[in-house]
């Protein structure tokens, strides 16, 4: 890849914003006929962060559709890439999101990162994190790639976790 002078991509990716936007329609119709079926109140919010259609679901009682450590809502966010699928004939990395649930513990995985690279830091040795969630490698991976170290993903499906080593 092509980098500029400040480590930059020189010919960054083209977002193709009207694109997410329908993938976030298309998606929020899904989760609004979900929501009726399962006669849930929540309102829908959809945005557009980086190269993905961010949908939220805001409300009063939704933790049924999070579920013990989100496995519902990961579920969800599947069936809704699949309506996404269906209904633009390419597969969509939409993330969603239900009662804060995401943001809420993106922010508890930033911390944990930040931990773990200061440990690396100090001890100059690798360190293993628990297994994950693709979202939740996702996050630490940022968060060490910010910090200037290395990381990457070992073992299996459901038992990933992330190893961060020093830089």
């Amino acid at each position: 890849m092509d980098t500029s002078a400040d480590g930059e991509p020189a010919n960054p990716p083209v977002v193709d914003v009207a694109a997410l936007e329908n993938e976030g329609d298309i998606a929020a119709d899904y989760i609004e006929g979900l929501l009726d079926i399962a006669d849930f109140d929540g309102d829908i919010d959809m945005d557009v962060e980086g190269d993905r259609a961010m949908v939220s679901v805001v409300g009063a009682t939704l933790d049924e559709l999070v579920g013990q450590d989100g496995e519902v809502l990961e579920a969800l966010q599947e069936l809704t890439r699949l309506a996404v699928l269906r209904g633009t004939g390419e597969r969509s990395r939409l993330m969603l999101d239900i009662g804060g649930y995401r943001a809420d513990r993106r922010k508890a995985l930033a911390r944990v990162g930040e931990d773990a690279v200061q440990e690396v830091r100090q001890s100059g040795e690798a360190k293993s994190l628990e297994p994950m969630t693709p979202f939740e490698r996702k996050v630490v991976h940022d968060v060490v790639a910010a910090a200037g170290l290395a990381s990457e993903s070992e073992g299996t499906e459901p038992d990933r976790y992330v190893v961060i080593r020093p830089a």
